[in-house]
């Protein structure tokens, strides 16, 4: 079975537009998702005391192949990353991580 991969983003985000973001990181992950290209997102919120003041959040999509990661990157990301840069601008700070699934484990049965 080949890996799976992890594509993270993650997002500081101005209190100023936090409510605003909030309602649109929904419908833009639903957007993601639209593509194809990812069988699964979660978003979390980074539970860290950032300087720069803000809240942190991480959204992380899992795709069934670097092939599929890759058909997102060219076919779908730069709409979507123009739309979030014009929306929130200096607003929003984001960065993206790929990660590569080696192993899952699993806590061991408690009803043998």
């Amino acid at each position: 079975k080949q890996p799976m991969y992890i594509y993270n983003v993650t997002m500081n985000i101005d209190e100023s537009i936090h409510n605003e973001w909030f309602l649109w990181i929904h419908k833009h992950i639903q957007d993601v998702l639209a593509s194809g290209s990812f069988v699964s997102a979660k978003l979390t919120q980074v539970l860290v005391e950032e300087e720069m003041g803000g809240v942190t959040y991480s959204v992380q999509y899992t795709a069934n192949s670097k092939e599929d990661l890759n058909d997102y990157y060219t076919n779908t990301a730069p709409k979507l990353r123009n739309e979030s840069m014009k929306k929130f601008a200096d607003k929003m700070i984001s960065f993206r991580t790929e990660l590569k699934v080696v192993k899952e484990f699993y806590p061991p049965s408690s009803h043998n």
